[in-house]
């Protein structure tokens, strides 16, 4: 068995694939924010263009993806499905260990698979300028490089704590020519009320969000764009689980464990969707793993319920697992995992049972992540060590159990701009935090009284 599988670019995906086509029911649609009424296409013109809106409500199976598009994925695509040889000896498991290399794009990350199709119909649309909101960078810096091949503004809200943390994704931004701004900032009037009532405040994905959607709505030529969360971005992600479910045919080989990380789930389930109903999975056998933060348990510890994305309440309300949108988590390194709600299409799948969360502290993933960087060689990002813990998990369990296993992981970005998030793990100074069920009730009081 070949340890590195390649595609050659004849063989990148012509087409997305569409779960909502397959769902046994509908997901809830979007409220309205002032009526809680289903938002209507109009409502949602504002901020995105006619073609991401129309596909954020499709029920297509496949939607064909454009020229443009593949032109600027065949950078990069299709990437590599990596067997994890020297992991599997370390750990003397007979589980077999597969990950998906999305760290060979440009940006360093998944995150490029939507931003390019999101750049283009914003491009095709009319837009002059692209808003935005980061966590760690990652979504910044694919935007940025999207945008900068369609000649098109942008502007990024980064979470503060991460634009103090992380520096370089920064100059990144910059060097795709994009504005980037700590979040809570002065740009806004959102974010000079924040502030003013906390001068220090740490920032999060929610506060960033309303920045974004702020400067979105008061100006006609600028739209927003999101980086995970709305069925448009996990479906325009599932190039990466069409590859991985190729690959794997190539060498005949079915998975029976798939993981992934969750901050907004736009990785996890552009991974993981088109094997969910698809015919590896008749017997319903796989099983998906989805981890997140201690720090952040939106899947664990998080109720059903609609909310917005964002603390200002700009946005519609969606339902989904959330921890009640004025949550603001702790400064963990992991900073694409802050976000307090999970995409709705994940959370459904959560809701009916089909995935499994799990929850990890940062001294854990570090341990895993030096693990798997020692032994394979490849230093992963915060996040994406979250799911290398849960491979590493089940392949010991494996070995526990005498079972042999194909355990696939999405390696969904490297960690070379997360360097001293490492000294502060090889110095002992990094912290397990275990967000405390008080503070998660606390949150969850202000949840809107709106819908099932």
């Amino acid at each position: 068995m070949e340890d590195s599988i390649f595609l050659s670019k004849r063989d990148l995906p012509a087409r997305w694939y569409n779960i909502q086509a397959d769902l046994a029911k509908p997901v809830p649609p979007a409220l309205h924010p002032g009526t809680g009424k289903p938002a209507t296409a109009e409502d949602f013109s504002l901020i995105f263009p006619d073609p991401l809106i129309e596909q954020e409500v499709s029920t297509q199976r496949w939607i064909d993806i454009p020229e443009e598009v593949k032109n600027i994925y065949s950078l990069w695509r299709p990437t590599p499905l990596i067997r994890a040889r020297k992991l599997e000896k370390f750990l003397n498991t007979p589980a077999r260990i597969f990950y998906k290399d999305e760290s060979v794009s440009a940006a360093g990350s998944h995150k490029p698979n939507t931003a390019v199709p999101q750049a283009y119909y914003n491009k095709i649309s009319g837009t002059r300028r692209l808003t935005t909101e980061t966590g760690a960078g990652q979504w910044g810096c694919a935007l940025a490089f999207a945008s900068n091949f369609f000649g098109l503004e942008c502007e990024v809200y980064m979470v503060r704590v991460s634009y103090d943390q992380k520096p370089y994704r920064r100059s990144l931004m910059h060097i795709w020519n994009a504005k980037v701004f700590p979040s809570p900032s002065k740009q806004t009037a959102c974010g000079r009320a924040l502030l003013e009532k906390d001068p220090d405040c740490p920032g999060s994905l929610g506060m960033a969000i309303s920045e974004a959607v702020e400067e979105a709505v008061a100006n006609a030529d600028t739209k927003y764009a999101l980086g995970s969360v709305l069925n448009h971005v996990l479906m325009h992600q599932t190039v990466v689980g069409l590859e991985t479910r190729r690959q794997l045919e190539s060498i005949g080989a079915k998975p029976d464990i798939m993981i992934g990380c969750v901050g907004g789930g736009s990785n996890f389930g552009g991974f993981i969707f088109p094997f969910v109903f698809g015919p590896e999975n008749e017997k319903r056998d796989i099983r998906f793993i989805a981890t997140e933060p201690t720090a952040c348990p939106t899947l664990t510890k998080g109720p059903y319920r609609y909310d917005f994305g964002d603390t200002a309440k700009m946005t519609p309300l969606i339902k989904m697992f959330t921890l009640g949108h004025n949550f603001v988590p702790p400064c963990i390194h992991a900073g694409g995992l802050r976000y307090h709600g999970m995409a709705p299409l994940v959370s459904y799948l959560q809701n009916e049972g089909i995935i499994e969360p799990r929850s990890y502290g940062q001294n854990s993933v570090f341990e895993a992540a030096l693990t798997f960087a020692r032994t394979e060689g490849r230093i992963p990002a915060p996040e994406t060590s979250h799911a290398i813990r849960a491979a590493i998990d089940e392949a010991i369990r494996c070995r526990e159990e005498k079972q042999e296993k194909n355990i696939v992981l999405n390696f969904s970005g490297h960690g070379f701009f997360d360097l001293a998030s490492y000294d502060k793990y090889l110095a002992g100074q990094l912290d397990d935090y275990e967000y405390p069920e008080d503070r998660i009730q606390e949150s969850l009081r202000e949840l809107p009284e709106v819908g099932e």
